[in-house]
């Protein structure tokens, strides 16, 4: 990382601000010298960042509804950065067939905002790793899947897998409009975040079986999660996707781990010691290329 970077001259959002991942990315910011515009989408979340800074003129905060393009050009006004997280309206919270035309949706107004935004340098958006995952020839695949692969839409539409058709569609239209209008965006394809409130019914486990089966379940704690968003936005040689995860569940102990954390009954949803024949899966998903980014990042 080049080491010239000076924290804090920059001025970034972080879009939507309101969830733990958002929380804990602008405290992390604001803890490496940024000024943070934290946009939130409903009344009342602006309460979650009382005491977050101790310097009020660090910490700006913006209702930002991203299906309002003003608002959102509102809360880019003079941020050099922006990192991006979609997070499901509370009047359609569960992903389904029509969530996918929400998001994309969603991203199309961000870009667009960017785009007009001339002082915008880099937009870190966060995707999925389902949006890497899920294709047809997955299990047949010489190479590991890594960020050059893509899910397959009509694959993920076969199988109801709605979060890996939002991830993709999303992540798709943010790319397209990102280079016609010349935008500096780098994407964080990241795995299952281990959240405190993580549960059977996040939809990133439809499907939690075969990704465990094919070798990709793949998991990320909040703290590398954060960390992988600043370094790539900070690394001036970052470019294009990266697969970000620090934990694979690729054995049985791995699966009954996570079942017993998600709740007593998801042990049904993933494969029993006698249901895949051996203890050891083998990892075919790699995270070299973030890995190779943050080997020189320092933390806050």
């Amino acid at each position: 990382m080049a080491p010239s970077f000076d924290t804090t001259s920059h001025t970034v959002c972080v879009m939507d601000a309101s969830s733990h991942f958002g929380l804990t990315l602008v405290q992390t910011l604001l803890q490496r010298g940024y000024t943070v515009h934290a946009s939130v989408q409903k009344y009342g979340e602006e309460n979650i960042f009382k005491g977050v800074s101790a310097n009020p003129d660090k910490l700006k905060l913006f209702r930002s509804d991203p299906f309002d393009y003003h608002s959102i050009v509102d809360a880019l006004r003079g941020c050099s950065g922006l990192f991006y997280t979609f997070e499901p309206p509370l009047d359609q919270p569960n992903y389904d067939e029509y969530m996918a035309d929400v998001e994309v949706r969603a991203a199309h107004n961000v870009l667009e905002a960017c785009g007009q935004t001339e002082t915008i340098d880099k937009v870190v958006f966060t995707s999925s790793a389902t949006a890497v995952v899920w294709r047809e020839d997955r299990k047949s695949m010489e190479a590991d899947l890594d960020e050059r692969h893509w899910s397959d839409v009509n694959f993920c539409r076969k199988f109801k897998l709605w979060h890996g058709v939002s991830k993709t569609m999303a992540e798709k239209s943010a790319w397209a409009l990102a280079m016609d209008r010349g935008v500096n965006m780098v994407s964080i394809n990241a795995g299952l975040l281990m959240a405190d409130d993580l549960s059977l019914k996040h939809p990133y486990m439809r499907g939690a079986a075969e990704m465990y089966e094919d070798g990709v379940f793949v998991t990320v704690d909040l703290s590398f999660l954060v960390d992988a968003h600043i370094c790539v936005y900070e690394d001036v040689s970052s470019y294009g996707r990266y697969l970000c995860f620090n934990h694979i569940i690729n054995t049985h102990q791995d699966a009954l781990h996570l079942a017993r954390k998600l709740a007593p009954s998801a042990s049904s949803s993933l494969p029993q010691s006698g249901d895949c024949g051996k203890s050891f899966i083998e990892q075919r998903i790699s995270n070299k290329k973030l890995n190779k980014l943050m080997v020189d990042f320092e933390e806050a």
